[in-house]
């Protein structure tokens, strides 16, 4: 398959006339640590405190919520940010999610979520994960755990992605999901979605067999 052609100029492309609107389309992955760090603390603290009698939830909810995770990266990369646009209106929000990074891969403020998306993005899974464990399942000492993992792969997601494009990964796992994530990019940009992991794209029979 032909190469994908980018943008390689080093200006970022303006997405809005508006200063303050094209404020908010840049962001350092610094920003990424600060804001969710302390959420995935402060979950950690409460999935102890509600689970003093049964400590065993804490680890089985983390490695549950880093699980989580893992689907929702793919789902979200190959549903969300790919979707087919049919409208001029649907191209135009396709590009702003995702189709910009497409263009202008090596632009460094704009390799991790902003928060406008991800702080909305948080809170629906929030009430998903706080309506199936507490209110169906009346299970709500998971909530917390899982929540929290769920956040900590994300945050990893994020760095990861970052360091795909910017940092020397020559080895090992590492190596693997940046040379995954580059096919992504300028080989097979319908194919590859998982950035942490390969393994939603086998299950879903999105992996090259080459």
């Amino acid at each position: 398959m032909a190469r994908i052609k980018v943008n390689t100029s080093d200006e970022p492309i303006r997405l809005f006339e508006s200063d303050i609107l094209e404020f908010f389309t840049h962001v350092s992955p610094i920003a990424v640590l600060i804001i969710w760090l302390p959420v995935v603390g402060f979950f950690i603290y409460r999935g102890i405190v509600m689970n003093m009698d049964r400590l065993y939830v804490l680890p089985l909810g983390l490695l549950s919520g880093l699980f989580l995770w893992t689907l929702a990266e793919y789902l979200l990369h190959r549903f969300l940010f790919h979707f087919p646009a049919k409208t001029k209106w649907q191209e135009r929000l396709s590009f702003l999610f995702h189709g910009i990074h497409h263009e202008q891969p090596k632009i460094k403020t704009r390799l991790v979520m902003p928060p406008a998306v991800s702080i909305p993005l948080a809170l629906i899974f929030y009430g998903f994960y706080f309506l199936v464990f507490d209110v169906i399942l009346n299970l709500p000492h998971w909530t917390a755990p899982i929540f929290a993992g769920f956040i900590l792969g994300y945050v990893f997601y994020d760095m990861t992605h970052y360091a795909t494009h910017h940092i020397p990964m020559r080895k090992g796992y590492l190596r693997m999901v940046r040379q995954q994530h580059m096919h992504h990019h300028f080989q097979t940009p319908n194919q590859r979605f998982g950035v942490t992991s390969p393994f939603w794209d086998y299950v879903f029979n999105t992996m090259p067999n080459k």
